[in-house]
């Protein structure tokens, strides 16, 4: 084992060991984050308590021109794990434990990488990832700090992710007329039947859009997650409650297809509400996200980064692109793994990915400094 894993795998092993399950989110400034702090001496510290558990961290060296962003919360563990999910486990070629592979993983790293050179360099640690909840990102970008660059660490398996889809996450209500099953009016009346239908035309409407296409990009994802209402067979309900989101390409716009979804339904919702959005990567119009996309490819190129694939899941790094940050996704481990039972990032992907975070903040591109 290189010195780099080694390192690695001890910080991976403590951050680990941090219950920062989100939800519940019970994340103090202490705990996870007097640990960062004992790891990054020389470094300008400052801690911003967002409420909820929500903390950013922010440690700066020098006058970096970078900043690596990694949120340190993780998804609750599952039944199904074989052991417990706050001891790392090192078997075979895989570190296992919750969030090894996402992400803290790649927290790990950037403190073995911080502790291995003097460069100039900027991390920030965010705990409000995982719950559609981001106010870290948003408390971070009032401050319009002049880094020339994000990179945003989610597993991408070592390679440069220049383009994502979006997201969007709506609460709607159905309101109907409360009586007995008996009557032609059930058809009708019932909140559930209007739920029902609404889905199905909805759906209908995704079908059609498999045609559509942004780099390596195909359709529209979409996924009705929840629906609740009625009270029993024999009773029209009077009332029902969809749970329901999307993905859309970058190319797609995100309040036309809001409206489209709701005049899916034949009777008017009583409640048609937004309740979380995140804009594609890289965020904008057609045309300026294209531009977007070619500066952050021209610089993981400068750095010498493999470039992967266009990926169907959100992060983070689309906050910093609206802003106007050149930046992409980079990280250790596969999507694949994160958010199931025993979770794990594979060695030599944090191997790969420590020597290459080392190599960013030394300036050194394609092998040369």
């Amino acid at each position: 084992m290189s010195e780099l894993l080694d390192a690695t795998l001890r910080h991976l092993r403590e951050l680990v060991a941090f219950d920062t399950r989100n939800p519940p989110r019970r994340i103090g400034t202490d705990g996870i984050f007097a640990y960062l702090r004992a790891q990054l001496p020389g470094f300008d510290c400052s801690t911003t308590d967002h409420g909820a558990g929500a903390i950013g961290f922010l440690a700066v060296r020098g006058k970096p021109k970078i900043l690596f962003n990694v949120h340190l919360d993780t998804v609750p563990d599952s039944p199904h794990w074989s052991a417990s999910p706050f001891e790392l486990r090192v078997s075979g070629e895989r570190a296992i434990g919750l969030g090894a592979c996402d992400i803290k993983g790649a927290a790990a790293a950037l403190l073995t990488a911080a502790a291995h050179s003097s460069h100039d360099m900027a991390l920030l640690f965010t705990t409000d990832e995982e719950a559609n909840d981001a106010r870290c990102i948003a408390g971070f970008l009032q401050q319009q700090r002049p880094f020339d660059a994000v990179i945003v660490a989610e597993p991408t398996r070592c390679e440069a992710v220049l383009a994502h889809r979006g997201i969007s996450s709506v609460l709607m209500k159905f309101r109907g007329q409360a009586g007995h099953a008996s009557g032609g009016n059930a058809l009708t009346d019932s909140a559930v039947h209007q739920a029902i239908g609404w889905g199905g035309k909805a759906l209908e409407f995704v079908r059609a859009q498999a045609h559509q296409r942004f780099g390596g990009l195909t359709g529209l994802r979409f996924n009705i997650g929840r629906i609740d209402g009625g009270i029993k067979a024999n009773m029209i309900a009077p009332s029902a409650e969809v749970r329901f989101g999307f993905r859309p390409l970058p190319s797609m716009d995100v309040d036309v297809l809001l409206d489209t979804f709701h005049a899916c339904a034949d009777v008017a919702p009583a409640e048609f509400t937004e309740t979380f959005r995140g804009p594609a990567l890289p965020a904008g119009d057609v045309a300026h996200a294209e531009q977007k996309r070619l500066a952050a490819r021209d610089l993981a190129d400068e750095l010498g980064l493999p470039i992967g694939n266009a990926v169907d899941f959100w992060t983070e790094s689309s906050l910093f692109s609206q802003a106007g940050y050149t930046t992409f996704v980079y990280g250790p481990g596969d999507i694949a793994q994160a958010h199931s039972a025993d979770e794990f990032v594979e060695l030599a992907q944090l191997q790969t990915i420590t020597a290459s975070y080392l190599n960013i903040i030394a300036g050194k591109v394609h092998g040369h400094a």
